[in-house]
């Protein structure tokens, strides 16, 4: 802050400093001062699309769905946000026309969290009469194919040639095509087709006996994330959970080399991360857990809209969709959310963790031995 400011003093209209100054007072929770410095941002350039997409993730984080969702559809004026997202001609659909006897493309256009978290809203599209041709990341692909509601599931790799359609939406502008507000968001326990019964069947039949509480853990994202230095833990940190009398399956994808290390050195720690080749063999690992042990990664969103228990561990100040100061998620009825306080020290939130699993590994061993004693050749 204290150079930010210095630059400003050099170059009172800097728009860098300004910005990053905006996105340092948001880390500090000064939301306030934050917006100010937004507003000063939009009467230098009423034209700053990154001060617009600021302002409006302020508001979904703070809980006002309605300015935030509406500023968010700035991001189309930006020729670096749109991703990968189809270049189509058709009228997009924002909830103002009928769509009875039409037909609407429903298209990723942000990361993979993103799309499992906002296509539980592709049903209710259907309700109003669509035809829904959905398009999203291919390692989505195999998962979302047999979604409710849905016409044709195509890879973003073949969207190139695309079925006839009247309409199309953004997956993440759904929210605001269906007006959702905080009170309003649809929450089903779980939205996601399960997984095969097949394959659900071998995974249980490799983790043998079900004798201990089984805890599935994803310690680190995508390191091309910008905020991933926030939201990732190196594995060693996590040594006082994985102390707990519990079977532990690492979730994790792409380990890196000193998590590598660090996994070796915990022989107990499952490593089957080289056959989770999609999001249906992960999706049937999970239905075979107790509990998901996750930073903010698309692996969460996964167990949590497949109704199974997701202990979710965050920052200090989290991305805008897990709001502030609950330990619940209204996208997800099964999820609780472990937050750093404002110390931001991940020994607080572990500390916490550990206490819970080793009250929930006490009650599933409580569990099993009434079990048996009830049925003894059981």
């Amino acid at each position: 802050m204290q150079w930010f400011d210095r630059a400003l003093e050099l170059q009172s209209d800097f728009g860098d400093a300004l910005h990053n100054k905006a996105v340092a007072l948001t880390k500090m929770h000064k939301f306030e001062e934050a917006f100010a410095i937004y507003d000063r941002l939009k009467a230098s350039d009423p034209n700053d699309v990154m001060a617009d997409l600021g302002i409006a993730h302020l508001h979904l984080l703070m809980g006002d769905f309605e300015a935030g969702w509406t500023g968010r559809e700035v991001r189309w004026k930006s020729s670096t946000l749109g991703g990968d997202y189809a270049k189509v001609q058709q009228p997009i659909w924002l909830g103002n026309e009928s769509l009875e006897g039409k037909t609407i493309l429903i298209a990723a256009d942000e990361g993979l969290g993103d799309t499992i978290q906002f296509v539980r809203y592709v049903p209710m599209v259907a309700r109003l009469g669509a035809q829904i041709i959905l398009v999203v990341q291919d390692a989505l692909h195999s998962l979302l194919s047999r979604f409710s509601g849905i016409a044709q599931c195509i890879p973003l790799s073949a969207s190139s040639h695309l079925p006839a359609f009247d309409f199309h939406c953004p997956i993440m502008s759904l929210p605001l095509s269906l007006k959702t507000k905080l009170e309003s968001i649809p929450s089903a326990i779980s939205y996601l087709p399960n997984p095969p019964r097949a394959r659900v069947r071998a995974w249980k039949e490799r983790l043998g006996p079900h004798h201990k509480f089984r805890v599935g853990l994803v310690w680190s994202g995508n390191p091309e994330h910008l905020d991933d230095y926030n939201r990732s833990i190196p594995l060693r940190t996590l040594s006082s959970v994985l102390d707990v009398s519990a079977t532990f399956v690492s979730l994790q994808k792409d380990p890196g080399s000193d998590d590598r290390k660090a996994m070796q050195e915990r022989p107990g720690l499952l490593d089957f991360s080289d056959d989770l080749t999609d999001f249906v063999e992960t999706a049937a690992l999970i239905k075979c857990l107790d509990l998901v042990v996750a930073v903010d990664t698309s692996v969460a969103h996964l167990s949590a809209s497949l109704g199974r228990p997701t202990w979710v561990l965050l920052p200090y100040t989290p991305d805008y969709r897990w709001l502030l100061d609950r330990d619940d998620s209204p996208w997800y009825p099964t999820m609780r959310l472990f937050r750093q306080t404002s110390s931001r020290d991940w020994r607080e939130v572990l500390d916490q963790v550990r206490s819970e699993l080793r009250l929930r590994t006490f009650l599933f061993e409580g569990f099993q031995a009434s079990a048996a004693f009830e049925n003894p050749f059981r």
